[in-house]
């Protein structure tokens, strides 16, 4: 294998791109508008525009893929995480336009990335799921029967989903049209298929994953659980491996459920199998057929690289190992978004200001940013991960601490104050964790917000490069020019300022009644019309920013006299969505 095209960016683009030049195989970047100047187009041996900034016209446009993978003579394309990543179709694409696709055969993909074929298919190899319907819902009555017979909460859940996306849990009768809707919308958004399916939601759970591998030849090994219990809106925030007070027996017994489901799907390549574990029992969830974000916890703590491994796999040759590896140490990943966690871990794009990874023994940081990068909402607002690595548990949290407060970041909020607030959470740290510790136990409305960004004034002449374009490819061109000084110049540089408080809810409405959006994005419902009367801390609208929904709530009581936005509409930060008398 001679060229890998990278079928991503961020982060995970970075990461790829370093497992080929450990290979020494040539690396091919792709980058949409936006993107031109992102870390991975320049670490990359040549980089390829594959379109404008929004995901479908770039980073999810197979034809523009494929043909950039021709143009540059690609052997092999990497898909990454997100994006195309679990798409058979694109798979297949790939593998008929005659290059290797970095990733389990498209057959298993489409299996797994069914959830109700999944469900099927594990149910059949004697894996056990949760309780739920194995067929599409086509109304929302079908959820109130299947509630009534197995009683509230449930979960409704996007059928092509993952990754906690497309997901909505109800906690009553009144809450299942709404949640059914938004599942189906966030399902839309995310994956092109608005099909969803129902099954009983388990509070209390822990959420325990498995790494797998499988080669073209028979051959599959178990590398062990992570535990990614730790989560908000559905999503990951805290992962960490071995899975805390986890027993030997334990271990083994969701090992051996892994590899039968693997070989039940045909599977090859990395693969995740995600379990909730209750009382004693292992659910399961899904499979990820792709590299995981947390996949790096699983490297420090065995020793393998299974970026590389992916990519051997798919050269066709054995595995490295056969048997699942003792492992050493212990090793958390934080992810590091852009998020404010006290307001509710609402996203918070903008542009990175400030910009210093924090270092020494047992840090690790995958990140596909530097100083002056943008967090764009177009795209997931995962600024980096920090992977803590040491001899136990204990070592760990320590030095988790001491890394989160070296690591700088000004211009966007971060998830860094909410780390440190778990890190200091009783149950965290006795390793009593569950999937709704962070939501239901742990209130991050205290949290400062950072100060506003420095703003350099002075200038001074400085090297710069332009990018350019010749044919689509992308060129790095060396010029100098008068440029602003950088932060922690020495230059003199604007004050500091004290960021405003923002309402818990998300969006404001002061005294004067003006409900305004706390972040830019598109509305996709109003709950409340003109001439309606409203209460506070009730339901607005929801606006749709990263891909995720975010409730807008009134924060006075009143009725709404004007209301400024329809469903469709985008609108930036701080913009009025609502008057309130």
């Amino acid at each position: 294998m001679e060229s890998i095209l990278i079928a991503n960016r961020g982060e995970i683009a970075v990461r790829v791109i370093r497992a080929t030049k450990d290979l020494g195989i040539r690396s091919i970047a792709i980058y949409s508008e936006l993107d031109r100047e992102a870390v991975h187009t320049s670490m990359a041996d040549e980089a390829w525009n594959v379109g404008p900034a929004p995901a479908a016209d770039s980073y999810l446009n197979i034809e523009s893929i494929l043909n950039i993978a021709r143009e540059s003579g690609a052997a092999a394309i990497h898909p990454g995480y997100g994006f195309l990543a679990e798409n058979a179709d694109f798979a297949q694409a790939v593998v008929d336009n005659g290059h290797i696709w970095i990733g389990p055969p498209p057959s298993a993909i489409k299996m797994m990335g069914d959830k109700i074929a999944s469900r099927l298919t594990a149910e059949a190899a004697g894996v056990a799921g949760v309780p739920g319907i194995n067929e599409a819902l086509t109304s929302v009555d079908q959820v109130a029967v299947f509630a009534e017979e197995h009683g509230f909460p449930v979960a409704i859940k996007a059928s092509a989903g993952g990754g906690g996306r497309g997901l909505k849990i109800a906690h009553s009768s009144e809450d299942l049209r709404e949640a059914f809707e938004s599942a189906a919308r966030e399902a839309e958004a995310w994956f092109s298929n608005p099909t969803v399916y129902v099954e009983k939601y388990l509070e209390n759970a822990r959420h325990i994953e498995t790494q797998v591998l499988f080669d073209t030849h028979g051959n599959g090994v178990f590398l062990g659980e992570r535990d990614c219990s730790l989560q908000r809106r559905h999503q990951k925030l805290v992962e960490e491996c071995p899975a805390p007070g986890f027993t030997q027996e334990e271990r083994s017994r969701v090992g051996e459920l892994s590899l039968a489901l693997g070989r039940a799907a045909g599977y090859e390549s990395a693969g995740t199998v995600e379990f909730l574990y209750s009382e004693g029992e292992f659910y399961f969830l899904e499979m990820n057929t792709r590299i995981q974000v947390e996949h790096t916890v699983t490297e420090e703590v065995f020793g393998i690289d299974l970026v590389v491994e992916q990519i051997r796999i798919a050269d066709g040759e054995n595995l490295s190992i056969t048997e699942t590896p003792e492992p050493v140490g212990h090793s958390i990943e934080f992810r590091i978004n852009a998020e404010d966690a006290s307001q509710g871990f609402i996203p918070n794009p903008g542009i990175l200001v400030r910009y210093r990874e924090p270092g020494g023994p047992g840090i690790r940081v995958d990140s596909g940013v530097v100083q002056g990068s943008e967090i764009s909402q177009y795209y997931d607002n995962l600024i980096a991960k920090l992977i803590v690595t040491g001899s136990d548990r204990d070592q760990v949290i320590t030095r988790a601490k001491r890394a989160l407060n070296e690591y700088e970041i000004g211009g966007v909020e971060t998830t860094i104050p909410a780390h440190l607030h778990i890190l200091e959470n009783e149950d965290f740290l006795a390793g009593r964790v569950s999937t709704r510790l962070v939501e239901d136990t742990m209130d991050f409305s205290h949290l400062e917000r950072s100060t506003a960004p420095t703003l350099p004034e002075d200038e001074e002449l400085a090297e710069r490069r332009l990018t350019v374009e010749v044919g689509g490819r992308r060129f790095s061109v060396k010029y100098w020019a008068n440029v602003m000084t950088a932060p922690g110049s020495g230059k003199r540089v604007a004050p500091r300022r004290k960021a405003p408080k923002l309402s818990k809810h998300g969006g404001s409405a002061g005294g004067d009644g003006v409900v305004t959006a706390p972040m830019q994005g598109t509305i996709v419902k109003i709950h409340k019309h003109a001439g309606e009367s409203i209460e506070a801390g009730e339901p607005a609208c929801v606006l749709e920013a990263m891909k995720m929904e975010n409730e807008i709530k009134a924060e006075i009581s009143g009725e709404i006299v004007e209301l400024k936005v329809q469903v469709g509409d985008t609108v930036s930060a701080g913009a009025p969505l609502m008057i309130i008398r």
